[in-house]
């Protein structure tokens, strides 16, 4: 079963898509916006993404941006024919394809079909799920490497796990709670709270420029620790 995201703030063209697409092996999620896009994608396992370009709040050339900060999952753009500009852009920052409106339901299909079969069958999504980007901080849980702006940084083991944590959810707040209980696999207890402040400040001072005023790793005050690409 794929997972196929598709993201458009005009409801009939979410809807056409949704037949045009219509298999037993394809499951669909929908999205109005850019934002609501990245969210999705955060939350649940997407093979594959339809994103219009001009959208409210966060437009398909800037949702890209981001899904490109942390995944490598097809994205194929949706444009008018006099968004040509935007669309060569959508392809420069790494769009795998683009379907032009008014669209042609085979070649819909054909180009779904396609994006999927390169990710599955060409390691695309090997990549994608042991390798993590955001901004210039990289992650290789296979290597067990961690790079910043190409320069390898050494972690301890611990320190690598709560990066890759942080990694795999671009964005999302985690309590000193979950990351103690994830990372050391025990329920939280007394002082273990200053033990993640410990490791976080010790992650900061490896991967940032200035650990004082952060690039990717923020505090969230009252609520904890998110990565962010900038």
């Amino acid at each position: 079963m794929y997972n196929i995201l598709i993201c458009d703030d005009e409801k009939d063209i979410v809807n056409a898509l949704k037949i045009y697409l219509s298999s037993p092996d394809l499951n669909f999620y929908e999205a109005e916006n850019g934002a609501e896009a990245l969210s999705i994608i955060h939350s649940n396992e997407i093979h594959l993404v339809i994103l219009d370009i001009m959208m409210p709040k966060l437009n398909g050339i800037e949702a890209l941006s981001k899904i490109r900060e942390f995944s490598n999952i097809p994205v194929i753009m949706l444009s008018a024919k006099s968004e040509d500009t935007d669309k060569i852009l959508g392809l420069n920052i790494g769009a795998d394809d683009y379907i032009t409106k008014p669209f042609n339901p085979i070649e819909v299909n054909a180009r779904v079909r396609s994006a999927l079969r390169r990710y599955f069958d060409f390691g695309g999504r090997i990549k994608s799920e042991d390798v993590y980007a955001c901004g210039g901080v990289t992650l290789d849980d296979i290597a067990k490497t961690v790079t910043v702006d190409s320069e390898e940084v050494t972690l301890t083991p611990k320190e690598f796990d709560i990066l890759k944590l942080l990694m795999r959810s671009p964005g999302k707040v985690f309590s000193p709670k979950e990351i103690y209980e994830k990372i050391w696999d025990e329920s939280m207890m007394a002082g273990c709270e200053k033990t993640v402040a410990v490791h976080i400040r010790h992650i900061r001072e490896k991967i940032e420029i200035n650990p004082n005023e952060p690039r990717y790793l923020k505090v969230i005050w009252g609520q904890g620790y998110k990565i962010e690409g900038q």
